[in-house]
Formats: C-alpha cells, sequence, structure tokens
C-alpha cells in the first residue's frame, strides 16, 4: 500500500477538522503537489453530487474544489444522512444502499471498512498526498470498537494523524492531552503533531503552555492558527448563523430550520449578501413579517410536513402571502409545496403518506432510485432569463397538473420547477440555485429587492477564503516539524 496519507482527527467536533483539511489541500496545491481529500465516513445531510455521478458530504467536494480536482465518490465511500433520531439512510461509494437503524449500521461497519480501504487505495494510488479528515474525536470511546472513522482507519492503513483542538472554546490543553490519554498505546504514537485552532490574542503569552504541553507530550505544537474574522466556508453539517450586517440589508428572509433539514448551504449565498437578512427559525419561535420565506431540503419530507404544522408554518405561510410575500421551495421544499406526498415502500420512514401545503395542484411519490445528476439551466422570472448550474439529490418523482409556467429550463431541454400564475410561489429541485451571481440577482429581484450591490458569486467566494486559509497555514505551520511528519510518508515534500 502507498504510504501517503495524512489524517487530521479532532478533539472534538466542529475544532476544524474540515478546515484544516482544506486549507492543507489549497497549501499543497499551490506547492503544485497532485493532492486529494479522503473522509472514510461522513454523518452529514449536507451533500454533493460528484463527477461520477455518485454522493459525498459537502464538506469532501469543497476539499476537492481546494485541491483544484473534480469530485469522485470514492472521496467519500461511506456517508451516512440521518433520517431519525436512531436511523440513517447508508450510502456507500455513492449510491445509497438502504436505511439503517444504529445497531445494524454498527454490525455492517465490518462490510464498511472494505468500502473504505478499497476507496482509500484508489485515491492514494493516483496522487502525491491523501489528506484524511476524520469523524468527531477519537477519544469516544463507546464507538472504538469497529471504528472506521479514526484511529481504526489510521491503524488499518497505517498513517501519521495530526491532532487539531479548538482554543476559543476553552480548556485546549484538557482536551488534547485527555484525548490522548483515552488512546491505545499504537495510536498515541501514531499522533504526530498538534494544531491549535482558532487563537486570539498575543501569541507570547501562550507559549510557556505549547512548552509544556510539548514536554508533557513528547510531541510538536505544528501550529497555532489565528481566529479568522469573517471567514466562511461551506459548514459540513451545522447551520452557520453569521451574516452579513443585518441591519445594512433590505431583503428579509426567513426559513425554518425543521428536524432533518438538508442542504442549508444552498443559502450560503443568501447568507452572506449585503442586501439580504436571513434568519434561521427552529421550534417554537415565531418568525416575523419576511419578503421571502424558503423552503428548504429535507432528509424525511414527511415528518418535517409534520414539523411544519406542529410549530403552525401552514398559517404563518398563509398569512404571508396574503401581503404578498414570497415563497420558494428548494428540493423536499418543494415537494411540500404540492397537495400530497407519498412513500408507499418507506424509503424515508414507515410507510405511508400525508398531506402538504396544498397551494399547487402538485403530487410527489417517493420511489427507490435516487436522482443524482449535475445540472446547468436556464432561470425564467420577470420576462428575464439568468444562467445557473447545479444538481439534484432527491427520491421524489412529482407530476404538477394545472396552469403552471416552469422556473427553469434544463440544457437537455426539460422544464423544471414552477412558478405560480400570480408570481407569489415558485419551486425547484435544483440545490445550488442561488450560487451563481446572475440566477441569484434575478431570484432577490423577484423576491423583491430593488437595489443590488455589485457581489461575488459562492464560487469566487469561496476561492477567496481557501487562498486565504492557505496564507495563514503557510505563515503559521512549522516546516521543520511539519517535514518530519511528512518524513513518515513515502511523499517528501
Amino acid at each position: 500500500m502507498k504510504k501517503n496519507t495524512l489524517m487530521v482527527q479532532g478533539t472534538t467536533s466542529d475544532a476544524g477538522k474540515s478546515v484544516l483539511v482544506a486549507g492543507l489541500c489549497r497549501m499543497l496545491a499551490n506547492r503544485g503537489v497532485k493532492v486529494a481529500p479522503f473522509k472514510p465516513q461522513n454523518m452529514a445531510l449536507n451533500s454533493a453530487v460528484t463527477s461520477d455521478g455518485g454522493e459525498i458530504g459537502r464538506a469532501q467536494a469543497l476539499q476537492a474544489q481546494a485541491c483544484r480536482i473534480d469530485t469522485l465518490s470514492d472521496m467519500n465511500p461511506i456517508l451516512l444522512k440521518p433520517s431519525s433520531d436512531t436511523g440513517a439512510q447508508v450510502i456507500v461509494q455513492g449510491r445509497a444502499l438502504s436505511s439503517m437503524e444504529a445497531g445494524a449500521y454498527h454490525d455492517y461497519k465490518k462490510v464498511a471498512m472494505r468500502a473504505v480501504l478499497d476507496s482509500h487505495q484508489r485515491l492514494s494510488a493516483a496522487c502525491d498526498v491523501l489528506v484524511v479528515e476524520g469523524a468527531g474525536s477519537p477519544a469516544e470511546i463507546n464507538l472504538r470498537e469497529g471504528d472506521i472513522a479514526n484511529m481504526g482507519f489510521a491503524e488499518a492503513v497505517d498513517c501519521p494523524v495530526i491532532l487539531i483542538a479548538d482554543i476559543d472554546k476553552g480548556g485546549v490543553f484538557a482536551h488534547i492531552v485527555g484525548t490522548l490519554a483515552l488512546l491505545s498505546e499504537s495510536e498515541q504514537a501514531r499522533v504526530v503533531g498538534f494544531v491549535i485552532n482558532r487563537f486570539r490574542g498575543e501569541r507570547a503569552l501562550l507559549q510557556s503552555g505549547l512548552d509544556w504541553l510539548e514536554a508533557k507530550t513528547g510531541k510538536p505544537v505544528l501550529a497555532v492558527l489565528p481566529y479568522l474574522q469573517n471567514f466562511y466556508l461551506d459548514a459540513e453539517d451545522a447551520i452557520e448563523s453569521q451574516q452579513c450586517d443585518a441591519e445594512q440589508a433590505q431583503l428579509k428572509v426567513v426559513v425554518p430550520v425543521y428536524s432533518r433539514i438538508s442542504n442549508h448551504t444552498d443559502l450560503d449565498a443568501l447568507r452572506l449578501h449585503p442586501g439580504v437578512d436571513l434568519q434561521w427559525f427552529g421550534p417554537g419561535q415565531t418568525p416575523p413579517p419576511s419578503d421571502l420565506i424558503i423552503l428548504p431540503g429535507s432528509k424525511n419530507v414527511r415528518a418535517d410536513m409534520a414539523w411544519l404544522e406542529k410549530y403552525a408554518w401552514p398559517d404563518y405561510i398563509a398569512r404571508h402571502l396574503r401581503y404578498g410575500g414570497k415563497l420558494l421551495g428548494i428540493c423536499g421544499g418543494f415537494q411540500m409545496l404540492g397537495k400530497h406526498i407519498s412513500d408507499p415502500l418507506g424509503i424515508e420512514q414507515q410507510a405511508g403518506s400525508c398531506d402538504a401545503l396544498g397551494l399547487v395542484d402538485m403530487h410527489t411519490e417517493l420511489r427507490p432510485h435516487k436522482q443524482l445528476k449535475r445540472c446547468t439551466a436556464s432561470l425564467a422570472l420577470l420576462g428575464q432569463r439568468a444562467q445557473c448550474s447545479g444538481y439534484e439529490i432527491h427520491c421524489g418523482q412529482t407530476s404538477i397538473d394545472g396552469d403552471y409556467e416552469a422556473l427553469l429550463e434544463l440544457s437537455d431541454g426539460r422544464k423544471e420547477g414552477f412558478i405560480s400564475s400570480d408570481g407569489q410561489v415558485a419551486g425547484t429541485y435544483l440545490h445550488g440555485i442561488f450560487d451563481q451571481a446572475p440566477a441569484r440577482d434575478l431570484l432577490l429581484r423577484w423576491a423583491g429587492l430593488s437595489s443590488l450591490p455589485e457581489v461575488c458569486d459562492l464560487n469566487q467566494h469561496r476561492e477567496q477564503q481557501l487562498e486565504r486559509l492557505a496564507a495563514a497555514l503557510e505563515k503559521e505551520l512549522d516546516w521543520a516539524k511539519f517535514s518530519d511528519v511528512l518524513n513518515r510518508m513515502e511523499s517528501k515534500l
């Protein structure tokens, strides 16, 4: 097996693993290294469609962009998409296998590990360096048996591990030393250094702690990364609430955070737009009057339709439309706009059906074969057209009756989505519809934003942030110590 794998694990969830992997990938790519990302097992409801027609976690798609390469299903061979508190859809090498309860998946891990090692071997053979992201923390001792996400994988492929910890949370030295203490001797030896993330303040005041940590563990601190103000990259799963100055915004956008919300990164382009005040509303929170309501994707659309009803969203939506507001549904949110949603085979939960919002003469049936497509399209609104691109990820087959205009014309000539005859309600299966500036701006004009500041599209924004991250790594990384890490691999950079 080619020894060119470097793994990043974290002391906690949200320690910065995804960001560090993205930063290492862009930094190495900038140095001319053929680099690729990898995550053995991911649990997330934000996903992307790959160049080979599969489905992987959103974070790995971002990391592939950091490497300046296209996405492949092998980059995230096991993706778990929770559909309930104890069950998830299991996606293996890009393809949905089945839904499993937690106990059944635990028994399946030996099979899953074979897929992980198979994907790792292919990717490793095709690049100079493979940068791997762990999941959660390796110190979760209740999950150690059969582990394929952290040290179980690292031991299987015999790779060095960098441990990252978030100092902004507090207790960073306890996180690091405590994590090491809960690892086996062979796993402890595999940890080749630490990265401390999100540091604010004077570095000299931290130095005594760094010296103590290196003396205590016998392992180097490879970098202390600064807290980057106004730094935004696609979230792996958690909803990011930071945005531009809401007081300067002209357009108010409201989004429900239902239990199984998915691909909420569709709305990042609006969250970062200076003309938009985007607000998320969870259980029991009362949304204010707004210009636009967006119903995002859902991993369990019938359960989330029940969630909307429980918290009186149908009444809020009806009142919003009476006062002239706009409503947009994306993927699962698009399905909710219709009259009826049926799941005869129990694709997302127990077999059954439910009434939806009834705003459109539309019916959706969930079917076993998941649609995974990259698309380019022409968006038609306000008598204008704008080009856009995105992707479809859904099991639903939707039929629309009555007199409705298509929202999009796909590059293959197919009509997609709809816009109501009164121009107030629209829906589409296309994820990423806001990512390109022309389509985003046309949608914002439809929603009521009259003054449109010049704002780059989301992909340009990602590029700016990736370069900013790589520059911070180049500056803060102790290259002498990092070279010792690289010397444990076949690739000498």
